[in-house]
């Protein structure tokens, strides 16, 4: 399968919640794969697999162990249900958020649902004022993507390949197209449209520069 023809998250919702007394945000987004649940939980949680498609990653895969991404995020798993739920801290700059995996069997495959709770820190809502959900949730959907080539392709794909992708002009289309969604999806929670524009346009500009 090309790039061009896989698909990131088919749904985005952006909320709100409250975590130890303090207020947190919500990126949530979903998609049904064409597989069975057992195995998109096996892509998701062995460490073989998910260096072919996501990131090489390391550490203690158990409840209460510590992961490692390598030159990304690190922290520890704090819930895990084979094969529909795995929790964990996402640390990475010197803050703290949270990550959780859901997988569902569904009727047509296999509905993965991941949700990136954010803290509200003095430095994490000013970089929300700036880019909004799509910081994040643009981050997601290309994992989403890369998920889906990697197994319509039986397992021959690498994270280098989607980073060359991302580099062409097609996948600098999608992540405007992505960063545009989040947008909307954040004047659904409630932001103003314009304000919502503002960091999606923000966050689609980061993302061609960075990448």
């Amino acid at each position: 399968m090309e790039f061009s023809k896989a698909f990131a998250a088919t749904f985005r919702e952006v909320g709100s919640s409250e975590r130890d007394g303090k207020p947190t945000r919500i990126v949530r987004a979903s998609r049904t794969y064409p597989t069975n649940q057992n195995d998109l939980w096996s892509a998701l949680t062995e460490k073989e697999r998910i260096s072919r498609w996501f990131a090489e990653v390391s550490g203690d895969f158990r409840l209460g162990g510590r992961y490692a991404i390598k030159d990304n995020a690190n922290g520890e798993i704090t819930a895990c249900d084979p094969p529909k739920t795995l929790a964990l801290t996402w640390e990475y700059g010197g803050n703290i958020n949270w990550v959780t995996v859901s997988v569902e069997a569904a009727q047509d495959g296999a509905l993965l649902t991941l949700e990136h709770e954010l803290s509200t820190d003095k430095e994490s809502e000013a970089h929300w004022a700036k880019y909004g959900p799509g910081a994040v949730g643009v981050g997601w959907d290309m994992t989403f993507l890369f998920l889906d080539v990697y197994l319509s392709v039986d397992g021959q794909q690498s994270p280098e390949a989607g980073e060359a992708w991302a580099e062409t002009a097609p996948g600098k289309r999608a992540l405007h197209a992505w960063a545009e969604s989040w947008g909307e999806a954040h004047v659904r929670a409630g932001e103003p449209a314009r304000s919502a524009r503002d960091m999606a346009d923000r966050t689609s500009g980061f993302y061609k520069e960075e990448i």
